[in-house]
Order: C-alpha cells, then structure tokens, then sequence
C-alpha cells in the first residue's frame, strides 16, 4: 500500500513540475514578446524622431527622457513633411505616447488584423492631429502590449500625438466608457471644429465588447500653461 501510495505521489510530483516548468515557459515567452514588440515600436519611433533631429533625448515642459530606454513621450523640432516611412510593411503616419502607462507605439495608416499584430492603427477619421475625430484601434494583449493599459487611465489624463509633419498635439481624456463591439456611433460625433481621437480596445477576457476613450486637443495657451 505505501509502495502505491509513493508511487502515485511521485507521479503527482512529476506532473506539477511539467506544469509549473511549462507555465515558466509560457510567461517566458510573453514578456519575449513584450519585450521584442516595444523594442521594434522604440526603435522605430526613434528612427521617426531621427529624421527630424539628431538628438537622442526629448523634452516635453520640464521633463527630459531617453528615446533609447523607450520612455520616448513628445518632442518638438522643425516643421516639414516627412517622407513615407513604414513600419514592418505598414505605413507609419506617426506615433503616439502616454506617459501615465509609458505607451509608446507607431501608429500606422490602418487597422487591419493584420497590421494590429505589430502596432495601432487608424480606424476612422480624417487623419492624424487633422480637425474632427480619428479613431486608433489597438490590441489589448496577453503580453501586455498596445493598449492592454487603457483600463489604467482616467479623466483628465495626458495622449500625445506626433504626425509625419513633425507636429505634436497632446489630447487630454474627458470620456471613457465601455460599448459592443457594433456600437460605432462615436465615429461621427462632432467635434465643433476641433481635433479628437478616440481610443479603443477589447475588454480583456471579452471580444464582443469595447473600452472607448475620448480626448480632445488641448488649446495652445492652456499647452503653454501647463509647460
């Protein structure tokens, strides 16, 4: 009897060690991932920054940061149009930063399926930093990538985005709500002649439903207020 009762310990043994080497494997395998993407998302916004400026670091007010360490937020520089530039086969038409979550991501022309496995990308809208509504889509990843950290932002937060002009616009967040996935009535909301984006992503755990933000431009003086 104990011979047995060994035996089936020992067989219990073996297989919690299977289980908690391939969970090791497996939470291994997405921070490579996480790691690998916001490497490639750095790499590439600081190539963008490059072809305006050949500084490595950035300032937005008071605050200095290291494009290299992938803090990358803002920055300013000259004002020309910037040659097309691609990101992994995609059309990069900026990028877009919040510092709350240190999100830094190209953001590319369109969001297909297949262009959200490497970025964001515009959904809807005129463009970037153009007047009316531009809706980015991204996903939120097991890994934790693109915009799996929407849920940790709140009213009043900061959105950065910088377009292939070199013009950077900060948006702040004024609306956050949860909507199904057919629900895109936001689309087309007006914006009395301002610059919107709108941010969206998957509930974690749930397809069929969405996280919606809304931010607005902030006004130059109020930008230089807050400088």
């Amino acid at each position: 009897m104990e011979k047995k009762y060994n035996k089936v310990l020992n067989i219990v043994l073996i297989v919690g060690a299977i289980l908690m080497v391939a969970l090791l494997a497996f939470w291994g395998y997405k921070m490579y991932q996480r790691f690998y993407i916001n490497k490639s998302a750095g790499e590439a916004i600081n190539d963008f920054i490059g072809d305006f400026e050949q500084s490595n670091d950035v300032e937005i007010g008071n605050v200095s940061l290291a494009i290299n360490d992938l803090e990358v937020t803002d920055y300013t520089g000259t004002n020309g149009k910037l040659a097309k530039k691609t990101y992994k086969g995609f059309t990069m038409d900026g990028y877009i930063s919040i510092p709350k979550i240190n999100l830094n991501y190209p953001v590319l022309d369109k969001a297909t399926a297949a262009s959200m496995d490497v970025a964001v990308g515009i959904n809807y809208g005129p463009g970037l930093n153009k007047v009316g509504n531009t809706v980015i889509m991204g996903h939120n990843s097991s890994n934790g990538t693109f915009f799996s950290d929407l849920f940790k932002l709140a009213n009043g937060d900061s959105v950065y985005i910088t377009d292939n002009s070199n013009t950077r616009v900060r948006y702040v967040i004024y609306n956050m709500y949860e909507s199904s996935a057919e629900d895109l009535s936001y689309f087309t909301r007006d914006t009395s002649g301002k610059r919107e984006i709108s941010l969206s992503t998957c509930k974690t755990n749930d397809t069929s439903n969405r996280l919606v933000i809304w931010a607005r431009e902030v006004e130059q003086q109020e930008q230089q207020q807050a400088q």
